[in-house]
């Protein structure tokens, strides 16, 4: 009969500790936020995720996923709760989730971040302008095909040769659009960002040609003199791919029931704003200096602390 007592208080002592350890567990508001793949998306979540913490005193996972439609389908499983910067020109799939776009409203906008993005493809300047420039009426995409020979390469056989977006998940749709324009290049994959700028900057510093994706804003623009080439305006859409991007005013986001149980921090994330001008600062530092990212944000957060601070009201 002992035995069978001990075993019973043992159990009972097992379960109630289970109990208390389950229930601390959640009382210490744990929170996951999404940080992107591209160094301005990595530093824009690192100072939400660190003001989070520093002010609502939450402890807070970073989630490094390839961003599009894995970031948002990782929210809506709830294997997240928060995610910033988010372009809504680069979420095929935001339809699906967020009501703003006539999803099922398992996502929620939580407001503008800040960042205000621009997407295209650019040349270097010195292929359109000045007396020995070799393409100077090279204004519109289209206006690559008067210039296939210009931009051809070894990989490229008798087509141009264009330099796409780094990251298949970002789904540009660069092969698609110089399909869609009659535009005979093949789109290229570079596969990180660090081998696209770096083949640009190689081109340039060799006063080669090329034409490359890119964004605003971004340390490239500083460091090498681009020439964005025009695309058809986005409009409603239908035109996509045949056509540019719209403007990105990105977004802060989040899983919908975050308003409800932790409205402190829907809060925060709707407050909280970050500028093109400050995140190219660290982007610099980051990228082209070589310091580290989470050095970069701390001294930001240090320099700012008032700001972050008036956030959490």
């Amino acid at each position: 009969m002992s035995k069978i007592v001990n075993t019973l208080l043992a159990a009972a002592i097992a379960a109630a500790t289970s109990l208390t350890t389950g229930t601390a567990a959640h009382a210490q508001n744990i929170l996951t936020v999404v940080v992107p793949d591209w160094t301005g998306g990595q530093i824009s979540c690192q100072i939400l995720a660190n003001g989070i913490e520093s002010e609502l005193g939450y402890k807070v996972k970073r989630l490094e996923i390839p961003s599009g439609a894995a970031t948002l389908e990782a929210m809506a499983a709830d294997d997240a709760h928060v995610g910033c910067e988010l372009w809504p020109s680069y979420y095929p799939v935001k339809d699906k989730f967020f009501a703003e776009y006539g999803g099922d409203g398992s996502l929620t906008l939580y407001g503008e971040h800040g960042v205000v993005g621009a997407s295209s493809y650019y040349v270097p300047r010195y292929l359109i302008e000045g007396d020995d420039a070799p393409a100077p009426d090279l204004v519109h995409f289209r206006d690559l095909t008067n210039h296939v020979d210009l931009f051809k390469s070894v990989d490229s056989g008798d087509k141009g040769r264009l330099i796409g977006c780094p990251n298949a998940n970002w789904e540009c749709e660069d092969q698609a659009r110089a399909d869609a324009y009659g535009v005979p290049f093949q789109a290229v994959e570079l596969g990180s960002e660090a081998a696209h700028w770096a083949e640009m900057q190689g081109a340039f510093a060799r006063g080669e040609a090329f034409v490359a994706y890119a964004w605003e804003p971004h340390w490239i623009h500083a460091d090498l003199d681009l020439v964005r080439l025009e695309l058809d305006d986005y409009g409603d859409g239908s035109c996509w791919p045949g056509c540019g991007w719209p403007v990105d005013v990105t977004m802060n986001y989040g899983r919908t029931d975050l308003a409800e149980k932790h409205p402190e921090v829907s809060s925060f994330v709707q407050n909280s704003f970050l500028s093109n001008e400050e995140q190219n600062v660290m982007v610099l530092a980051v990228d082209i200096d070589g310091r580290d990212l989470e050095e970069v944000v701390n001294e930001w957060m240090e320099a700012n602390a008032d700001r972050v601070m008036a956030w959490a009201q």
